[in-house]
């Protein structure tokens, strides 16, 4: 019989994911696993468990919020087992999630675990910490990490647009300077994101168009500091619209690799958590990274 190593923070979101694991756990074993829990307790329980237990099952399933499954990626990664990754999204935005279209019920996420294939994406790295879908800087960028759990059970994706919206209001301008492949981007920056995904934040998204999440690029959005609110204004059209040429102060560019020149005390988030800031940075893609299970329409 295959094994399934489950790994639920049961803390995720609403707390949906203690309600169902009764009934996720009898779809897996229904679906021919043998299955074994472990649960989070705090921060880094994620990547600890499955480092020393992915040699040992077939299939690695996080059930959690963005943070869960980022974490549950970099044991497997540094496991080196290359064991296939199933997601049952139970956090409260889900960028992820959405990005690749995975189901937010979560016991039709299980069933598709079950029934699905596997396809490989990319994964990033910030100075050699793992990463899923983004990692950025300035406004919205405390958002996440910021907006209390008890407020996100409450409020669900609300309490992100609250907290944003108060984002905006006491925008700070940060001095960056990127370096990439082809050239150098410097200057006052209320924002960037270096993401594989077409969500950020619950907040920001891009164009499915422009977002190959297997093709050893990031997508990199860049946003200038307005000088008035006219200025402000049209960065804010234009992000909306997704029609970056709108505003001269946005820059948007794929890149697989940046070196990033910034203050140590300008704070960074990676898939929704805090990560402390660093005078240079290397960001980089890592093309294929891992086998994450997806549902049968999406092969």
């Amino acid at each position: 019989m295959k094994k399934l190593l489950m790994i639920v923070n049961p803390m995720a979101g609403t707390r949906k994911a203690a309600r169902y694991l009764a009934e996720i756990a009898d779809v897996f074993c229904r679906g021919g696993y043998e299955t074994v829990i472990a649960t989070t307790t705090e921060r880094g329980d994620g990547t600890n468990i499955a480092r020393d237990r992915s040699h040992d099952a077939d299939v690695v399933v996080a059930i959690g919020g963005d943070g869960t499954f980022n974490e549950v990626v970099a044991g497997v990664i540094e496991s080196g087992s290359g064991k296939p990754i199933g997601y049952i999204p139970a956090g409260t935005t889900n960028d992820f999630g959405a990005s690749i279209g995975l189901s937010g019920d979560l016991v039709r996420a299980a069933k598709d675990i079950v029934t699905g294939g596997t396809k490989t994406i990319d994964i990033g790295s910030f100075n050699g910490r793992y990463f899923s879908y983004v990692a950025s800087f300035g406004a919205f960028t405390s958002t996440s990490y910021q907006v209390s759990q008890s407020l996100k059970n409450i409020l669900g994706h609300t309490a992100y647009i609250l907290e944003g919206a108060r984002d905006v209001l006491n925008i700070k301008s940060e001095n960056v300077r990127i370096k990439n492949e082809v050239g150098v981007y410097g200057g006052k920056y209320i924002f960037g994101a270096v993401c594989n995904s077409t969500s950020m934040g619950g907040i920001l998204s891009l164009s499915e168009d422009v977002v190959d999440m297997n093709d050893g690029q990031f997508e990199v959005l860049l946003i200038r500091t307005p000088s008035n609110i006219i200025e402000l204004n049209q960065v804010i059209f234009a992000i909306t619209s997704q029609n970056y040429s709108l505003s001269s102060l946005i820059s948007f560019f794929s890149s697989a690799e940046l070196e990033v020149t910034a203050s140590e005390k300008m704070p960074w988030t990676l898939d929704g958590e805090y990560q402390q800031g660093a005078s240079d940075i290397i960001i980089r893609n890592h093309k294929s990274a891992i086998n994450l299970i997806v549902p049968e329409h999406k092969l």
